[in-house]
């Protein structure tokens, strides 16, 4: 298998480390090891060439990187730039420390605004022109940090305290998610790539917005063709 980005990396180093098989809903169907899908509906050809002038940290809560449902990994496939671990509330590794203080990079955490003290949150025009020319004067690439796990794990990995001192870069979806993978848990909620399609245009990416957006279609067509009923059970 290709390890194409970090994502599959850190499946496959979770799973070489895990006593036992995660079995995700579907589980035994035959899938693509890089894209998840059924293998009659793989889109690995499909997938776009990674540039992009953004980088992407994914965090992922435990398990959620084996779901076929997932599309955080459909990020790191777009933006060449791109970083996965697995979130620990008190032992995070030192490779992503690392990342977080290295001086070529401006972290951003994504997640609504209403859940960060307002000092944190760039909740204004104004306050994403200052980081925009912020990133300019210091020659920094921002890396936007995107929590994936269920809703509920997210607030929990957003209140860790070594990602309490970073700026918080959130939107205001007007329309409702069109992911239908799973049920979410408030209206508006959406999933991992159709956020970073937003954050990627109002960092002015939109090159590489456009690309994700197009291929996130592509994968959730493909993800719903797969699935064994219309009861919403994923195959």
């Amino acid at each position: 298998m290709t390890l194409h980005n970090s994502v599959t990396r850190l499946r496959q180093q979770e799973r070489s480390q895990s006593r036992r098989a995660f079995l995700a809903r579907g589980g035994r169907v035959e899938r693509c090891e890089s894209c998840l899908l059924r293998r009659p509906l793989c889109i690995c050809h499909t997938r776009p060439a990674a540039a992009g002038n953004v980088a992407v940290c994914l965090l992922y809560y435990k398990g959620e990187v084996f779901k076929p449902s997932n599309s955080g990994r459909l990020v790191a496939d777009v933006l060449s730039d791109n970083h996965a671990f697995l979130w620990s509330r008190t032992e995070p590794s030192n490779v992503l420390l690392n990342l977080l203080e290295n001086p070529a990079y401006a972290p951003v955490i994504v997640f609504p605004h209403q859940y960060a003290a307002a000092e944190r949150c760039l909740d204004s025009e104004e306050k994403l022109d200052t980081f925009r020319g912020r990133l300019a004067r210091r020659n920094q690439k921002p890396l936007i940090i995107l929590l994936d796990g269920a809703w509920r794990e997210a607030r929990k990995m957003f209140r860790c305290d070594w990602l309490s001192h970073l700026p918080v870069l959130g939107i205001s979806p007007e329309s409702p998610s069109s992911y239908q993978l799973r049920e979410a848990s408030r209206s508006h909620q959406l999933g991992t790539a159709e956020v970073a399609i937003e954050i990627l245009r109002l960092l002015g990416d939109e090159e590489r917005s456009v690309a994700l957006g197009e291929y996130f279609r592509i994968f959730r067509t493909h993800y719903l063709a797969g699935k064994t009923n219309h009861s919403g059970t994923a195959s």
